[in-house]
């Protein structure tokens, strides 16, 4: 199973729990693909998620099976032959759209499993991973709150989250879906500009069910949970957003202790973690 994560090196934490919660339900070689890139915005810079991370990873897949994989992937020569212009400087990152690069790299293979580093796996995903994905280019699931907000296609509900997305590489480059999305971002800023680029020009797309992408609260069907921003009614309206590295508000804000087992061995392994910052 190949599974690719994009970002930099702040990302380490959440790196790291996703795949160990992918070492517990995964029952078939893993390989990870990292696409980073060293990227500058004025006196912001974003540094590539560092070597001693990967090499930490690799040894904590290999003590499960010594056939699984982590593999590197910097992208910088690519993002700064066609960088986001209209998006470099907003409430989002610009590494919010290395995953658009994954054209691009020839060593990635043509099914590849997408998850943002707030994804934590809990059941085996192969149904969703080994799926027909003939003439399709992505399968991934409704965003809960922005398929009431955005629609695409004339469809009440079409606005996927891109937070886990199944990519077929192969009908990608074939039909320039990365690359269309690329340039819309170079002309055009959009709020949360790689899922609102692949919503807008994604052609071939399957919508699986939510519990390959449960982005509000657990339930007992749940495959991948992700950890992303939701609203709260109670005590008064407002937002709440809990990441899983964040392990005490995990148990005390969620009350949420599904992952203690992958929580535990984060804590462990967390002051190996270098130069995150």
């Amino acid at each position: 199973m190949d599974v690719l994560y994009c970002g930099d090196a702040k990302m380490a934490d959440g790196l790291l729990i996703s795949v160990l919660s992918l070492l517990r339900t995964v029952q078939e070689p893993l390989h990870v693909h990292i696409l980073t890139a060293h990227i500058t915005v004025g006196m912001k810079e974003y540094r590539p998620v560092n070597d001693e991370t990967v090499e930490l990873l690799l040894q904590q897949v290999q003590q499960v099976d010594s056939a699984n994989t982590v593999v590197k992937h910097d992208v910088t020569e690519l993002f700064n032959m066609e960088p986001p212009l209209a998006n470099m400087d907003t409430i989002f990152t610009p590494n919010c759209v290395l995953r658009l690069f994954a054209d691009q790299v020839p060593d990635l293979p043509d099914r590849i499993l997408y998850l943002d580093t707030d994804v934590v796996s809990r059941r085996d995903c192969s149904e969703f991973y080994h799926q027909n994905m003939d003439g399709i280019e992505l399968a991934g699931t409704l965003d809960y709150y922005g398929r009431w907000f955005f629609h695409n296609r004339g469809i009440r509900f079409d606005y996927l989250n891109s937070g886990v997305l199944l990519l077929n590489l192969k009908e990608i480059r074939r039909t320039g879906l990365f690359e269309r999305a690329r340039r819309l971002c170079v002309t055009t800023q959009m709020f949360m500009p790689d899922q609102s680029a692949l919503n807008r020009l994604v052609t071939e797309v399957r919508i699986m069910p939510r519990r390959y992408n449960d982005q509000r609260r657990l339930h007992a069907d749940t495959v991948f949970q992700h950890f992303t921003t939701s609203f709260r009614l109670w005590p008064w309206v407002h937002t709440l957003t809990v990441k899983p590295w964040q392990v005490t508000a995990v148990h005390d804000q969620l009350k949420l202790h599904e992952y203690d087992d992958v929580l535990d061995e984060y804590d462990r392994l967390e002051p190996q973690l270098k130069d995150k910052n």
